[in-house]
């Protein structure tokens, strides 16, 4: 197994609590890659592992070639790291945040200012560099963690649901600083909740639920592989409809109220289903990579 990250029967336990539970795969240099699962499924302790802050439980990781539990220092030295929470001091600006964070790795002080400023520059923050971080939103404080970990110039960057919480505008502006990033030939490993940002920023991606693995593709073929082309959705279809389904060799899933059926062209099948079947409504559209996310981890509530 080749790439900058390879991860073969990855095990992470905390007492008697499996959180990664034999989790094999391996991120391409230049890649884009995504983990995606419910809460709890382990991707955090996943990408814990992975950039040294917990160590493994059973398993082989091997990050840049190297053995993640021999030589963490040196892995550390070339990621950088983007966690969920605004670990920023308030009590500084977001100039003395990077400049103080610049110290972990012995860049020299010019160096270290000059290469801040040009990360404020590059996250559209540069006018508010002397503004202290309690003095900003949850976007720009998102963007200035973003920027400081590229402080180091990484060869790979975690981020670890890194838009969770953000209004659209901000959402939108951190996709484009990372698919610049990712163009100029950064690996980008991420987490994430929102299965539009996994489709857009994503090359590859896993999904995972209890610790194990799911799948594994490209948004594109994991959409055509679990749930075809298009959604057909019913809302509250009349009887004898999974009959018919069944009869039919379609792919569906009854939520009582609410049905869905997956095709792969569908114009037949939407028009015989709205004349006979449909009670309350239905709506064919694209299927998305939220529609397999739901089918392969199921709808109900993780807490």
């Amino acid at each position: 197994m080749n790439g900058i990250v390879c991860a073969e029967q990855l095990r992470k336990t905390f007492g008697e609590i499996v959180a990664v539970d034999g989790l094999s795969f391996s991120i391409a240099s230049g890649a884009c890659f995504g983990i995606l699962g419910p809460n709890g499924a382990g991707k955090t302790s996943t990408i814990r592992m992975i950039y040294g802050f917990s160590p493994l439980t059973a398993g082989q990781l091997r990050v840049f070639g190297m053995d993640i539990t021999r030589q963490t220092r040196a892995v550390k030295a070339r990621i950088g790291v983007c966690q969920q929470e605004n670990n920023l001091d308030p009590d500084l600006t977001i100039l003395q945040n990077l400049l103080v964070f610049a110290r972990y790795f012995n860049i020299p002080a010019p160096i270290a200012r000059k290469r801040a400023r040009e990360l404020l520059k590059f996250m559209a923050l540069d006018h508010r560099e002397n503004a202290r971080a309690s003095e900003l939103s949850g976007g720009m404080v998102r963007r200035v963690v973003m920027a400081r970990a590229l402080l180091n110039k990484p060869e790979l960057l975690i981020l670890d649901e890194p838009t969770t919480g953000l209004d659209p505008q901000s959402r939108h502006q951190v996709w484009e600083r990372l698919e610049e990033l990712r163009a100029a030939g950064l690996t980008i490993l991420l987490t994430t909740h929102y299965m539009e940002e996994a489709s857009r920023l994503c090359d590859r991606l896993l999904i995972m639920d209890s610790g194990r693995l799911l799948v594994e593709g490209t948004p594109a073929e994991l959409v055509r592989r679990h749930v075809g082309g298009h959604v057909l959705e019913v809302v509250e279809p009349a009887a004898g409809l999974t009959e018919h389904l069944d009869q039919c060799g379609a792919r569906y899933e009854a939520y009582g109220h609410r049905l869905v059926v997956y095709t792969e062209e569908g114009g037949d099948l939407y028009r015989d289903i709205s004349e006979r079947f449909c009670g309350g409504g239905c709506a064919m559209r694209m299927a998305t990579l939220e529609d397999v996310f739901l089918h392969l981890t199921g709808r109900e509530l993780r807490e």
